[in-house]
Formats: structure tokens, C-alpha cells, sequence
């Protein structure tokens, strides 16, 4: 290859499953033209994460994971050099692609004991799994980010917790599971994400801690992955003035954290990604464009995500960058290459999604994540009040026909309430209805696994459970992420309370079954919850 062939290859632009044929050419001749190597996958234009305030709605299509693998075929024979096929699956295919398999988000693993650690090793070899059926080769996940503030907006259930022993362990074991069926993996944010109250698709978060302090907390995860050889690992778009002389520049645009730090310090010869060069923090830095592209990788990142001025950056390193400089990122992404077998002539038959052993993983992790906070004989106030009659349950952003109902029902005489999205009109009138009970089941399926808005619970909810806490026996299960809890007023004065973390079927029954069998609960917050 020439310089300019082997720089093409340090370039891996977004492609979108559910794109114009206009545009699926379009990155075709960029294919052809520039000799990229490797695309990242996301589900459409509209659900790129730096589109949140544009609120476009997202168009979903059951047909996204066969387009995915049309696509891949496609875009492959459209490359002298054997492209790395990318995606964000943290949670598995079904963070980008619907109707594939999930997993639980990292909030709910981190619950898990370490005596099950074994359980994130297979969501890792799932994920990899359902990758590979696709034609996908490398995972731009775990994050590595120890979530240490409540308030952080954008990193919250994607980390294992704010242990950082946990997350290295948790994070290596999703990743061994990953690499042991052949797909490559990726520690992320660093130098670590999870001391931040900024979203970093939107704006620049800010670190204040020295480097003692981050080698002590935040990077501890990350010296465990190169000490275990980790396959890769993304730059966030974070500032870290300590590490900058007090300036204010994003760790993807700075030699002192990728170079300095994390390949002299740190001793870390793998692949570096930058994180997507279209979010906020960084895309409107410069305005001549490959500007940025140049400079993210004069910073030291090897891989230039989401890059989106392909030509103009390849001219700029070109440019700029020594030969020398260029063979050894070239270098790095020939290994990874290499790694998943994207040069053999004999071709691995495509695996099939497993949907069966995706649900009797999510019962395993279920029946060890789920936390009891709260236990005044949670069973025996309920059967004792259902025998009474003076039990009902009352579902909160789900129907009655939920799973968890549907299993306590042939066990509980009780009747059912819901409340669904706009609850202004009707969360008056339930309580009116549940004046003749005295102790309630209350199943709050929280709607958005992010802080944004109060999680989307309105404010007549929160009046409602601010009334029924205080003045019946609620024992309550909680499916979602559990910073909701300092939210939910009068908490203290709840009979029962059980952290639930997912609204999967798998979660709801287990839940359900606990309830009803008083089954001893194995997990436990893998954050600090205050006020409860």
C-alpha cells in the first residue's frame, strides 16, 4: 500500500442500517475511493445519539438486522482491503438493531455477587455470538467507567458500578466472554467518564482529579485491561486540566493523555479509538475540515470513529504525520485484523441468533441481581392482606397484563390498577379506587434508563406514591435504573422494597416468584443510593 492507502485504513466512518440507497452509495464510492478500514453501524440517522434535542422521531423496522447483514456483504465487496465491521452493542445487538437479542444493561450485572461473574462472561460470548451472525467483528464496549456521581447524565446504568474492583472484573470477564468467540472488545471512556455531570455527545465534561487521584480510582480499570491485553481502548471526549496544564482539551485531542499517559505511562501498545468525532465536545473545534481528524490522531488514537471528513483527513495526516507514525497505527490495525481471521481464504460459516439461550441467561442473571433494600415480611404482609381482601396491585407505566402480574395472579387474590404514560387523568382516580385497600403491590416500570426529565415519571405519579407510602402498607418493586430511588418521596415509609433493574418477561417473573415464594435475594446495589 501506499502512505495515503494505509492512512485510509485508520478511518472508520458511521453507516446507518436504515439508510437512502443514495446514501448507501455514497459510502460505497468512500469505500472504493479512500481504502477505509472499517465502518461503525448505527440503526438510523435520527437515533445517533448527538440528535437527542433534535427529538425526530425514530423510525423503527423489523427488517433492521437482516439489512444489517445485507449490508455488511455488501459494503465488503466493495473493498480491496477487508474491512473491520464496528458497532456500540453494550447491551447487545438490540442497542442498534430490533428484534435481536438484549441483555441486561451494566447497572443490572453489576448487582450480581462475584460468585457469578461467570454470568457476564456468557452476556460477553452472547453479544460476540449474535455479533458474528451479523458479519460484525469488534464491540466498542464495556465501559471501564466507574460511576462515582449520581448526577452523571449519560453514563448512570451503562457502568458496572462505582467499585472500581467490580468494574475491572466485570469488564474483563464481558470482554474474555467477547474474545472467546472471536470478536474483539473495547474499554471505554478513558482516562474515565464516570466523575462527570456533562454529556459529552452535547458538551465537554471536565475531570478535576490529579493524577494520583485517577490512577487510585478512575484508570484502575483500564491498567487491568492492559495488563490483560485488551483488544482496544476509546478516548473520551473529557477534559482533564490536571493533565493539561489547567487547559481545558478534550483527552481525544491530547498528546498528554493518549500519548504520555496511556502508551509511555501505561505501557499500552494496542488499538486506540477516538470516541465519535461527530459529538459536541469536538466537532466544532475547527473549521477547516480533516482538521480535527489530523489532530485526534497527532493526539495518538489510531482509529478515527465517526470520522466525517474522510477525504479532507486523510489528506491532512498525509500531510503532517511521519511515515513512521503511520506504520505503526497501520500496524495495529493489521493485528486486530488479523485477530478475527478477516484475511483467511477459508470463510467461518454464519452462526443464528439464540434467542432461547438469551432468555435462560436473563433468568440466571435475574434470579442473582435481584436486590431486596427493604424487608418487613414483605410475603406474609401480602398473602396476609389478599386473604383479607384488602390487597391490590397497582402497575405503573404497563398495562395490567404485565408478566409480573400474570404470575401472581393465580397466587394472589388481588385486584389490578394501572396507571399508563399522561397520568394526570387518571392518577387521581386510582387513588380513589384504592381507597378500600390497604396494602398495595406497586410494580413502577421507570420509562427511560436516563436522569433526563426525572426519568419521564410526571409529577402526578410522584404525588401519587407520595399519598400511598404514607398511608397504606406498599411493598414496592422497582424495574429500572435504581438512581430512581432518591426521586421517589416518602420512601422511607415503604413496608417493602425490592430493586428489580430490567423489565425484561425473565425479570418480571423472577420478581413475581420471589414475592410470592419469599426467596432470598443475592444481589446488591452496585451504587450508593442516598436517602433510602
Amino acid at each position: 500500500m501506499t502512505l495515503e492507502q494505509k492512512i485510509g485504513q485508520f478511518f472508520f466512518p458511521a453507516v446507518f442500517i436504515n439508510d437512502t440507497e443514495e446514501n448507501i452509495q455514497a459510502t460505497e464510492e468512500l469505500i472504493r475511493k479512500h481504502n477505509i478500514g472499517g465502518l461503525t453501524f448505527f440503526h438510523s440517522r435520527v437515533s445517533a445519539a448527538t440528535n437527542y434535542e433534535t427529538k425526530n422521531k425514530i423510525v423503527f423496522n423489523d427488517n433492521s438486522y437482516q439489512r444489517l447483514k445485507d449490508l455488511i456483504v455488501r459494503y465488503q465487496k466493495c473493498a480491496t482491503t477487508p474491512l473491520l465491521m464496528s458497532i456500540d452493542a453494550e447491551w447487545g445487538l438490540a442497542m442498534r438493531v430490533e428484534k435481536t437479542p438484549q441483555y441486561p444493561y451494566a447497572i443490572a450485572l453489576g448487582a450480581l455477587p462475584l460468585s457469578e461473574s461467570h454470568l457476564v462472561y456468557e452476556v460477553g460470548k452472547q453479544i460476540g455470538l449474535d455479533l458474528k451472525s451479523a458479519g460484525l467483528h469488534y464491540n466498542l464496549a464495556p465501559l471501564a467507567d466507574i460511576n462515582n456521581n449520581p448526577n452523571n447524565p449519560v453514563i448512570g446504568y451503562r457502568s458496572f458500578g462505582e467499585d472500581k474492583e467490580k468494574v475491572a472484573q466485570f469488564a474483563l470477564e464481558y470482554l474474555r466472554g467477547m474474545n472467546e468467540v472471536g470478536v474483539l472488545g473495547c474499554l471505554k471512556h478513558f482516562p474515565g467518564h464516570g466523575n462527570t455531570n456533562v454529556d459529552s455527545h452535547l458538551g465537554l465534561p471536565v475531570l478535576e482529579e490529579n493524577l494520583d487521584q485517577l490512577l487510585e480510582n478512575e484508570l484502575y480499570p483500564f491498567i487491568k485491561g492492559i495488563e490483560s491485553d485488551v483488544d482496544s481502548i476509546m478516548i473520551g471526549h473529557l477534559a482533564v486540566p490536571a493533565l493539561n496544564e489547567g487547559a481545558n482539551t478534550s483527552a481525544t485531542l491530547s498528546k498528554s493523555v493518549v500519548e504520555d499517559l496511556l502508551r509511555k505511562q501505561l505501557n499500552y501498545d494496542g488499538l486506540i479509538i477516538s470516541d465519535a468525532l461527530n459529538m459536541r465536545s469536538v466537532s466544532m473545534l475547527y473549521e477547516k475540515k480533516g482538521q480535527l481528524e489530523w489532530e485526534a490522531f497527532n493526539a495518538g488514537n489510531d482509529v478515527l470513529c465517526f470520522a466525517e471528513n474522510v477525504p479532507e483527513g486523510i489528506q491532512e495526516i498525509l500531510k503532517n504525520a511521519t511515515p513512521e507514525r503511520i506504520e505503526e497505527s497501520y500496524n495495529r490495525i493489521v493485528k486486530c485484523k488479523q485477530k478475527v481471521g478477516l484475511f483467511d481464504i477459508e470463510t467461518v460459516p454464519a452462526t443464528e441468533l439464540d434467542f432461547a439461550t438469551a432468555s435462560l441467561l436473563n433468568h440466571k442473571i435475574a434470579k442473582n441481581c435481584i436486590t431486596k433494600i427493604k424487608d418487613n415480611q414483605n410475603t406474609a404482609v401480602v398473602l396476609d392482606a389478599a386473604k383479607s381482601g384488602k390487597l391490590a396491585n397497582l402497575s405503573i407505566y404497563k398495562t395490567t397484563e404485565n408478566t409480573f402480574f400474570k404470575t401472581l395472579t393465580p397466587s394472589l387474590s388481588a385486584p389490578n390498577f394501572a396507571i399508563e404514560m399522561d397520568a394526570t387523568n387518571t392518577s387521581e382516580e386510582i387513588e380513589n379506587n384504592l381507597a378500600d385497600y390497604d396494602t398495595l403491590i406497586i410494580a413502577l416500570f421507570v420509562p427511560k434508563a436516563k436522569p433526563m426529565n426525572n426519568f419521564d415519571i410526571e409529577d402526578a405519579v410522584l404525588e401519587l406514591l407520595k399519598n400511598v407510602f404514607t398511608t397504606k402498607k406498599c411493598v414496592l418493586y422497582l424495574f429500572g435504573n435504581p438512581y430512581v430511588l432518591p426521586l421517589l418521596p416518602n420512601i422511607q415509609s415503604l413496608t417493602g422494597l425490592v430493586q428489580i433493574y430490567q423489565d425484561f418477561e425473565e425479570f418480571q417473573e423472577t420478581a413475581a416468584l420471589q414475592l410470592l415464594n419469599n426467596i432470598p435475594c443475592q444481589g446488591t446495589l452496585p451504587v450508593n443510593i442516598r436517602n433510602i
